[in-house]
């Protein structure tokens, strides 16, 4: 089933004007239950204008209230006469010269906030290289002082359907190999921040959620 346009800003939408169940509305945008949980309670999203399927064409109210009444019903999208993209063929990922500048932004984000990616499952993503990646990483890159942590599908460097994707492949890896990984935000404890993530590592401290004092 093709996705919305818009994943995450439809998911706002249909969280704020619908009852439907968490379930559906991730099945429909593509997005992890967990995902739209934590838009209805504020904490992901924040500042995503919501944006209604139904004006886009993309689902129609009966539709909505038909899975309104049942639960266990699977949105379906409306129909539409306007051609549809042709899928990607293999090969290098192509991105527009005017996102390319982007790329590292996208890079923060996914090391940040999915730190079970690696460095392969990452340049696949956004379609970068892995000398890149480290260099994000390390904060020694060329541009550090502008690089800031953006959502690389809000950017448009990668779909939501492939980023869970990878994100699922990567969980299933570290959980056979013993590896524990992050709790959901929100039921994290406070972590011990070890010698190695002094004040010279200012990447680690934000890696732990912490922010160098200013008497540093």
């Amino acid at each position: 089933m093709p996705l919305p346009l818009m994943p995450k800003a439809t998911a706002v939408w249909l969280v704020d004007n619908t009852s439907l169940s968490f379930d559906q509305v991730a099945a429909f945008c593509g997005l992890h239950p967990l995902e739209v949980q934590g838009i209805a309670d504020g904490e992901v999203a924040v500042g995503i204008q919501g944006m209604d399927p139904v004006t886009s064409g993309e689902l129609t109210r009966a539709e909505i209230e038909r899975c309104e009444a049942d639960p266990t019903a699977h949105l379906a999208t409306a129909k539409s006469n306007l051609p549809q993209p042709t899928k990607r063929t293999k090969g290098p990922r192509y991105t527009p010269v005017a996102k390319r500048q982007d790329k590292p932004d996208g890079i923060y984000w996914l090391v940040r906030h999915h730190p079970e990616l690696k460095d392969s499952q990452v340049a696949r993503l956004i379609g970068t290289t892995k000398t890149t990646i480290q260099a994000v990483r390390e904060r020694s890159h060329w541009n550090s002082p502008n690089i800031r942590p953006r959502d690389p599908v809000l950017l448009g460097l990668c779909s939501q359907v492939d980023l869970n994707a990878a994100v699922e492949k990567a969980r299933k890896a570290a959980e056979k190999a013993g590896i524990t990984l992050p709790k959901p935000e929100g039921e994290v404890e406070q972590p011990v921040v070890h010698a190695s993530a002094t004040a010279d590592d200012p990447f680690a401290l934000e890696n732990f959620g912490l922010r160098k004092s200013g008497n540093d």
